[in-house]
């Protein structure tokens, strides 16, 4: 597997590059919980928790076990979101992302995923990709549904802000 520090990928529109503590208060900033209502996390309470949790990002792709990447607007550099592949050291890796809110509707989480995934298929040995997600939450149901996620199983757990999730989890298949 190449280095990890060193991904970076690109797409018409977007750069995605490994997360680093350039971009923590664009982080804290837009992580908001309205972003993470449907989402397992919850938005950091201060700038210090934010930067702890990109740390721990780091150290993670440090360890090869994730790949946490910054979207950025490939035209004026401008922070949009996160997608990671997790679980990248077992075969069953976990997708994910997370768009801020003015980036939403322009069809940036579908590009993002979709260079995602043809990287993890380049670099990574899987059974499947799993893309756990709400069922309320069309778009990212749909970026699923576009790289060939089938629903596989459906459960409901609490998410950190002490939310129900109804949660579909879809598996993708090389």
């Amino acid at each position: 597997m190449e280095n990890l520090e060193q991904v970076s990928l690109e797409s018409k529109r977007l750069i995605l590059q490994a997360i680093s503590l350039e971009y923590t208060e664009d982080v804290f900033r837009e992580f908001t919980s309205e972003i993470t209502t449907l989402m397992y996390p919850k938005p950091a309470s201060s700038l210090s928790e934010t930067e702890k949790i990109i740390r721990d990002m780091i150290l993670q792709r440090e360890n090869h076990t994730d790949l946490v990447l910054v979207i950025l607007n490939k035209e004026h550099l401008e922070f949009l979101g996160i997608c990671e592949v997790g679980a990248i050291n077992t075969d069953t890796p976990e997708l994910g992302i997370w768009l801020k809110k003015s980036a939403h509707g322009h069809g940036f989480g579908r590009e993002a995923v979709y260079v995602l995934k043809n990287w993890v298929d380049k670099n990574l040995k899987y059974n499947y990709l799993s893309y756990p997600v709400d069922k309320r939450n069309i778009p990212s149901r749909k970026i699923a549904e576009s790289i060939g996620g089938k629903v596989f199983r459906e459960f409901q757990q609490t998410n950190k802000s002490g939310n129900l999730l109804d949660e579909v989890e879809y598996r993708i298949y090389k």
